[in-house]
């Protein structure tokens, strides 16, 4: 029997508060028209102070076990796809564990930054098709506002604050079909948070430098994404012997609206194929991914049996793309 990991229920969370680009106009120098016509984005979501990003999975997590009509103690593994967890340890998977009163479940982290959510469904996946667990819950969840430097104009435009979860069951239909993911050291120079790790611990120098936001080349970072991300999803179709038309639904990780154009031309399919939310939330990291779904989800955007294509790209530089078969009913 060749088991599928079978997406059998997908939920969300975003916070309430709204920074929008009229908002940011007051606190650098930038504006609307200027975020708008190079990003894609008019506001994105910032989570209050005091609350984290296991704060944020959490929800997605109730909310989904709601969705599927189960309880948080049938979970058997929770994997939180992030780079801003809560602290270094425990996990932030092993919170949003105990918050959720999964009980029975194990966690980890992974960290890939923007990719996060599709390195860690690609693991969830493997202990379903093994049969070695029934419930894996995988989340993308990030509070990009704890670790942007609202003084940077280049980077402040472009995140914000989300989680979302779906919830991996065992299928002989319907399921995950493939992944191709990638990695490249080298970009490390190029988008990356310097300090507060072993190499860089906190100090005088490493806050006055301001090593613990983050930082990126725009002109490298986007130059690298608009290629990777556009190739592996062309490569992951021709792989599995299909065709952009083949397509229901495309969920490209929403960084920047030209980076999703470049995909999409490349991909050669009609943009009412494509699902974008950016202009709402802006990039939330590893949770871009998981929100579209979501939302397209209850927009009755997707059909059991849909072919369903996500691709991604994420700094350091990590990259990939997944192909699946849509499994569930309309809500």
């Amino acid at each position: 029997m060749n088991l599928r990991a079978k997406i059998s229920a997908v939920a969300h969370y975003v916070p309430d508060k709204i920074l929008s680009n009229f908002d940011l106009e007051k606190m650098v120098d930038t504006s609307d028209e200027w975020i708008r016509s190079r990003t894609g984005i008019s506001e994105r979501r910032i989570l209050e102070d005091g609350k984290a990003t296991s704060d944020m999975g959490a929800e997605a997590v109730k909310r989904l076990c709601e969705q599927r009509g189960i309880s948080p103690k049938e979970i058997d593994l929770i994997i939180v796809g992030t780079v801003t967890p809560d602290m270094f340890f425990p996990s932030t998977g092993n919170l949003i564990q105990e918050k959720v009163g999964a009980k029975n479940a194990w966690s980890y982290d992974v960290a890939a930054a923007c990719s996060g959510f599709l390195y860690a469904l690609a693991s969830g996946a493997q202990y379903i098709t093994s049969g070695m667990h029934k419930k894996v819950v995988v989340v993308g969840g990030d509070k990009m506002s704890s670790i942007v430097n609202y003084q940077d104009r280049n980077t402040c435009v472009l995140f914000g604050d989300a989680a979302a979860a779906v919830l991996l069951e065992p299928d002989e239909e319907y399921g995950i079909m493939d992944f191709i993911l990638h990695s490249d050291g080298s970009g490390a120079e190029y988008l990356r948070m310097k300090a507060g790790g072993s190499l860089y611990p906190a100090s005088l120098e490493t806050v006055t430098q301001d090593w613990h936001f983050l930082y990126q080349d725009g002109k490298q970072v986007f130059k690298f994404a608009v290629t990777k991300m556009a190739e592996v999803s062309v490569k992951i179709l021709e792989k599995n012997g299909f065709h952009g038309d083949d397509l229901a639904l495309f969920v490209p990780h929403q960084a920047n609206l030209r980076i999703i154009d470049a995909a999409v031309k490349r991909l050669g399919i009609d943009y009412e194929k494509v699902m974008i939310n950016i202009n709402k939330y802006g990039n939330t990291t590893a949770a871009t991914i998981p929100l579209a779904l979501s939302e397209a989800y209850q927009q009755g955007k997707l059909e059991k049996g849909d072919l369903v294509l996500f691709a991604t790209f994420g700094g350091g530089f990590t990259w990939g793309s997944s192909l699946l078969r849509w499994g569930m009913d309309k809500p």
